[in-house]
């Protein structure tokens, strides 16, 4: 199992060809407590990059970009009667979708969790 982060503070947690993707602790806690969260379809084709879903928070609505290309094979549905999870469980229970990777090469331009912390730590 390998768990990579983007700028945008996405994870994905990959095991096999599957990877599941939320938002990182830091950006909840830059959120505030969220409110909504919006989920992409399963089936959807998402590309790296791209807006995937959307998170409501008290402050602020935020994408929340696919951190890697893929088929939308799973959705949390959760976390549409408790989006509060995304608040107590940012990198457990509160995971937005898992996508079947059709890249998984897209892997390597992501930041292990040492890298993101660094970059974290700079931004702040």
């Amino acid at each position: 199992m390998t768990v990579k982060y983007t700028k945008d503070h996405e994870w994905v947690r990959v095991e096999g060809d599957v990877g599941t993707v939320g938002v990182s602790d830091f950006a909840q806690h830059q959120l505030g407590d969220v409110v909504f969260v919006e989920l992409p379809d399963v089936g959807r084709t998402l590309e790296k990059g791209k807006e995937a879903a959307v998170v409501e928070s008290v402050k602020a609505a935020s994408d929340v970009f696919s951190p890697v290309s893929g088929e939308v094979i799973e959705v949390n549905h959760d976390l549409e009667n408790e989006p509060a999870r995304v608040n107590t469980g940012a990198q457990t229970e509160g995971w937005f979708f898992k996508l079947r990777l059709s890249n998984p090469s897209e892997l390597d331009g992501l930041m292990d969790e040492a890298a993101y912390k660094a970059f974290v730590e700079e931004s702040n």
